[in-house]
Order: C-alpha cells, then structure tokens, then sequence
C-alpha cells in the first residue's frame, strides 16, 4: 500500500479526472475516491456529519471541515482553512499557522513559544505538528519522573510473599499444597494516566512520517516498555487524577485525547487506520473568537457562550425552539449579543447584501427581542479579509435595537469595533 500526502483546503473538489493539483482542486486515484466516499457515508450515519458532497461518479467536494482525514488506502488528506482568495506559496503556511492557533484556543491552552523544531514543523502537515506537541509533552512527564501507584496482586507462589490467603489456601485443589496463595501490593507504573500515553504513543509511533517525530516516539516507546496499554479508553480517562502530584502530567492530556480520538465533541475521530481528526471551521472560528472576546473583559462584565435561557415560542408551557446565542455580554446595566459566522463578506457589494444571509439577521432579530427586550446592541463578526476591513454601517430592527457587522482580524485575533467597556490587546477601535 503507497502513501501519499494531500493538502486542500475547505470546498475543495476531488476527481478522478486529470487536473493540476492546487489548494482547490486536485486529482485521487479511484481507490481514494471509494474511501472518501465510504469514511464521508459512515460518518454521515453515525455522527450526522456531513464532510462532503458528492458531485458525481467522477468528482466530490469537501464541506466546510478542517483538519486530516486518512482513508485505509493510504491517503492523508490535510484540509486547512480558506480564509483568503488567493493561493501563492506562502499561503499553506499561513493557513496552517493559523488553524493550529484555533485548535490550541479551542482546547484552552496557552500559546507555547516556538523553538527551532517547532519553527521546521510549520511547513509539515498538521497531523505532524499534534503528534510532535503530544511527543514534547509526553517526554516532559518522563523527564519529570512517571508516577507510580500500589497495585494489589494475589497470585499462587511457592514462597510466602505479603499476606497469605488462608481461604484460598484451604480450597486449594490437592496436589498443590506446596504453593501459597499470596496476596501482595507492587509499586506499579500500570495506572490510567500512563496507559495512555502508552496507547497514543503507539499510534504515533505507527503512523508519524516525520523522521524526527518518529525516532522520538520509538525512544519513548523503549522508556515505557513495562507500561501497557489501555484496554478500555474512556474508562481511563475518566479516571485521570488532576491532583498536585499529577500537575506535570496536564499539559500533554489534550494531546493525548486528539491522537486518541477523545478530544470534545468538536473534533470527529476516524476509525481508519492511523489518525482522522476533522474540525467544523464554524465552531473553531467561534471558540477562536470567544477566547479573544473573553481577554478584554474587565470586571465585572462577563461573557456567557451558548446560553439557553429562553426559547422562541412556548406550546402550553413548554418552550419550542431554544435561542441560543454564541455570546451574551453581561455588565452592570449591559448586554450585548453576539454571534460569530465563518463566511467571508464583501464590504463594497451593497447589491448583494455584502454576502449576509438573511436567515442570519431573521435569527438576530429573534435573539435581542428574547434576551433584550427589543432594546440593545447586537453584533455579528465575520473574518476579516481584504474585502471586508471596517465594520459595516450599522443596522437598525428599530430605533433601540442596533446590529453591527463586525471584522475579526484572525491573524493577531483581534475584533474590529468601537468598544462599548473597554480596551483590551484582542480589541481594536476604529
């Protein structure tokens, strides 16, 4: 079986066709296709995730998911995000660069600063830069020593070891009166935690085509040869410990659950053989921008993502449709709605809306009459691209209920708008 990477980004088409492969469009062999077409099938049916349409016999076209897809061919397809117009060749980088700073804000940790090898796996797909994140964490909780814990063995010796079984010991079947039944504690390495990291530390080890990925991965996997792996995932991480003793194991837990398949319900895990993980571009742009949002908050205000307080309409007292805003912006004598949508506008194209979907405005419209009363302030925000600089002139429901239409500059996560309660690094005035 050959291997092969591919890198596209979102919308892009797939055909068996002859073409010049680009970010756009590019050439699968039949058996890439069928697997495409099977992995999409299986995930449609059991997640209700649709990564996307097929075309024809001949051509199929991404959805809006990001990330890596690998099909049991052979194929790894890097999907990254289309957030310009235009494809040069500083444009896969760019748009690496930038979905790892959306992952990193979806699993709320802190942007590490970038070494030599980090700054070498920028141009190195995706699926690399997790695997390499996870082996830096992982050789960190080594370094700092693998925690041990007391395991209870009972077993048949023939010498006395620990307590001995007297129950045991006395049914024990005849001819085997010469061993004891024995029951002991062993300061083992076998605990949660440690399985896996052993498990995801195989699947990297299998899958990395990165020399310097693999020959660390197959050091570890030496350092851990008496730790098994898990047998029942879930379960383990249930049971990871976050005590004091446990604090440097942290920092390589959400590393562990992407190459594990455990990370939030945000990210969808392949069943094929390496590593699948697929993001929907929408809800990574709006944890991207909740995280922004949420740094220029001073206090009191806070910020509410996804609330459920009301509903649309109520049948005999029971709410139907509940309205649920990205972010609700609380203060003393404040709110403010807001809702973040991953399309690009164009802010000169007043014939055409600018690009705005009116279903967007009917659902604002829904949300400031529920949560405000019909009196406030609403904003949408759309990436920021060349197109789209400055925010749009406001939009007025009513003379007391206003929408603004709102740049999010993705490279210095950054929110273009005249900021109603402060002035903080992820706000920009204009």
């Amino acid at each position: 079986m050959t291997h092969r990477t591919l890198t596209v980004r979102e919308y892009a088409r797939l055909g068996t066709d002859c073409v010049v492969d680009t970010l756009d469009q590019a050439q699968v062999s039949g058996s890439e296709f069928d697997g495409l077409c099977e992995m999409a099938a299986r995930w449609r049916g059991q997640a209700g995730a649709h990564i996307l349409q097929v075309q024809s016999s001949r051509w199929l076209k991404l959805d809006n998911h990001v990330g890596v897809l690998e099909t049991p061919c052979g194929l790894r397809l890097e999907i990254l995000p289309k957030h310009v117009d235009g494809v040069d060749r500083h444009t896969v980088r760019q748009s690496r660069l930038l979905l790892r700073r959306m992952l990193e804000a979806a699993m709320n940790l802190p942007p590490r600063e970038a070494d030599e090898a980090d700054v070498q796996l920028f141009d190195h797909p995706l699926l690399e830069w997790v695997m390499h994140r996870f082996l830096q964490g992982l050789d960190h909780v080594v370094k700092r020593g693998m925690r041990r814990d007391y395991l209870r063995v009972e077993e048949e010796r023939p010498f006395l070891r620990g307590q001995l079984d007297a129950v045991k010991q006395m049914r024990a079947a005849p001819g085997r009166g010469h061993l004891f039944n024995v029951r002991h504690d062993i300061f083992s390495v076998d605990r949660p935690e440690n399985r896996l990291l052993k498990s995801a530390l195989k699947v990297v080890s299998a899958t990395s085509r990165e020399a310097e990925n693999w020959r660390l991965a197959n050091e570890l996997l030496h350092l851990l040869d008496e730790v098994p792996a898990s047998s029942d995932i879930p379960a383990d991480f249930r049971a990871w410990r976050r005590d004091r003793l446990m604090a440097h194991y942290q920092p390589a837990r959400p590393w562990c659950e992407l190459v594990l398949g455990e990370q939030m319900p945000l990210a969808l895990a392949g069943e094929a053989r390496g590593i699948s993980l697929l993001f929907p571009m929408e809800q990574l742009f709006e944890r991207y921008v909740g995280t922004a949002l949420r740094a220029t908050l001073p206090l009191p205000f806070k910020l509410i993502e996804q609330s459920s307080r009301h509903w649309f309409c109520d049948q005999a007292g029971t709410g139907i449709f509940q309205l649920r805003p990205d972010f609700l912006i609380e203060g003393p004598g404040f709110a403010m709605l807001l809702d973040a949508k991953w399309k690009r506008l164009d802010g000169t194209n007043r014939r055409q809306n600018y690009g705005i979907d009116q279903a967007d405005f009917y659902q604002l419209f829904g949300y400031g009459h529920k949560y405000l009363g019909g009196k406030g302030e609403m904003a949408l925000i759309y990436p920021r691209t060349t197109q789209f600089l400055v925010p749009l002139v406001p939009f007025h429901f009513s003379a007391d209920l206003r929408l603004q239409v709102l740049p999010f500059d993705l490279e210095r996560a950054v929110l273009h708008w005249q900021c109603p309660f402060a002035v903080g690094p992820n706000v920009s005035t204009v």
